[in-house]
């Protein structure tokens, strides 16, 4: 196979799962976000958690009509660039995909209409289940294709037939595979932190119009506990995983870790640009004896080197580098905002602390940025292979030429980028909208059935901005 040809389908792949990743890690903790606010609103009577679930519900049923659409096409590619990687493995990752459509998007997709459009038409238990099952739909969605994508990084549970497939031989171990229940997790905080932000930056956008937008303020306030709660735990998960990763994928932590040679103890090199013709990082700084600390939990723990791996098993040692540097520097910043503003709140000035809305806005969107830099660490820090240890990509590929595959990326990119970019231009347009403006005194009642004019009500909503939320 055209080793052109096989680099430029690895970038489609990319480019696709690049733009599809967000869509999921995003609905994925807004479904539950919506889940709390409804669930809040039944318990506490506050309109203002109404006013909030219909300003996001909006924004949920655009971000996910988007995810599946950029699903949808990311799975053909498995029959026109991957058509031997199906052909090999079909018999394991085809019915767990199977699973993921028969559980998480039978559920998403029987109970999403009630949630978008039940809302006064259904008891408000029945609409407040629907919602619920929806975000169950979604975090099933999760478990499957992380399923799926841990057996290809840590395969388990398999036999090998007489023509070279792979078939289950203990579905248990296919499913639960060594790095899933990590990497699961992970995943799921991400999209937790990642809603986290982007529901912060929102709140803080419409807090620096009018700090006394209530709506607003349950926005930040929600968003900033779940930052400050969520960040610790998501950086706990990251070293159970990257233990997990030393054990199973050891080449993969030497290139993120940007070793070629075994070290004991090893320094944690925070910057440098890993040459892998020299076989050296160069223009390193770093920091003694902490690699073998956070990887071994011991001061001379040994930490694996490239060199231990033939080179036709090196990963792009470089794109793992960065990337991984690039995650977890987010995460850092990410818990410093947590920090900042859990001192605004001890202060009384987390609804009218200008510098800290601004730096939230900025951060709104370095949830997506560090998803994808996780995902860029994991697919490339795989490499050369697509099973892990057994199937090699360069053996994975169709037999298309390079010319077929430049056609269908211009395609891909020209067509995203449209489609995409009008669906993204329409979020940020609903984002933009203040919901203490947008909605009625009592929500889902016509204002006349209420019992006050529409001038009283507009007195009303007014009055509410100005109470603590």
């Amino acid at each position: 196979m055209d080793s052109l040809a096989v680099d430029l389908a690895r970038f489609q792949f990319a480019f696709t799962i690049a733009f599809h990743i967000i869509f999921p890690a995003f609905t994925i903790g807004l479904a539950s976000f919506l889940a709390v606010l409804e669930g809040l609103w039944l318990w506490t009577g506050r309109d203002v958690y109404l006013r909030v679930f219909k300003f996001w519900l909006v924004i949920f049923a655009l971000s996910f009509a988007m995810g599946v659409v950029s699903g949808i096409v990311m799975a053909y590619q498995f029959g026109t660039n991957w058509s031997v990687f199906a052909e090999k493995t079909g018999a394991v990752v085809g019915p767990l995909m199977g699973y993921e459509v028969l559980t998480a998007f039978f559920l998403e997709a029987g109970f999403l209409g009630i949630m978008l459009f039940g809302m006064n038409r259904v008891g408000k238990k029945l609409h407040f289940f629907a919602t619920v099952v929806v975000a169950i739909g979604t975090a099933l969605s999760a478990f499957w294709i992380l399923s799926v994508n841990s057996w290809m990084q840590t395969p388990t549970g398999y036999a090998i037939n007489e023509v070279g497939q792979f078939v289950p031989a203990d579905w248990w171990e296919i499913v639960f595979n060594p790095s899933f229940p990590y990497r699961l997790v992970h995943m799921v905080l991400a999209a937790y932190l990642t809603t986290a932000f982007v529901v912060g930056a929102v709140g803080a956008y419409h807090l620096l119009r009018n700090y006394h937008n209530q709506s607003a303020q349950v926005m930040f306030s929600m968003a900033m506990w779940m930052i400050i709660v969520v960040t610790p735990v998501q950086m706990f998960a990251g070293d159970l995983h990257g233990l997990n990763t030393l054990e199973h994928q050891p080449a993969k932590v030497a290139a993120m870790e940007g070793h070629f040679d075994t070290q004991s103890p090893a320094p944690l090199i925070l910057f440098g640009w890993p040459d892998e013709e020299a076989g050296e990082t160069k223009y390193k700084v770093q920091v003694p004896y902490l690699s073998s600390i956070i990887l071994t939990h011991s001061l001379d723990g040994a930490v694996p080197g490239l060199n231990e791996f033939p080179r036709e098993d090196w990963p792009p040692a470089a794109i793992v580098f960065v990337s991984f540097r690039i995650m977890v520097g987010i995460g850092v910043l990410m818990l410093l905002v947590g920090i900042w503003a859990l001192w605004a709140r001890a202060r009384g000035d987390l609804y009218d602390n200008k510098r800290l809305h601004r730096a939230s806005m900025i951060m709104g969107p370095t949830g997506f940025i560090a998803v994808i830099a996780g995902w860029t660490t994991t697919e490339v820090g795989r490499q050369p292979y697509t099973v892990y240890g057994l199937l090699r990509t360069a053996e994975s590929v169709s037999p298309v030429e390079a010319p077929a595959v430049w056609a269908s990326l211009v395609l891909f990119v020209a067509v995203y980028f449209i489609v995409f970019g009008v669906g993204i231009f329409y979020i940020f347009r609903a984002m933009g909208k203040s919901p203490d403006a947008s909605m009625g005194p009592e929500e889902g009642v016509p204002v006349r059935t209420a019992g006050i004019t529409p001038a009283q009500a507009l007195h009303k909503n007014k009055g509410e901005g100005s109470h603590d939320a």
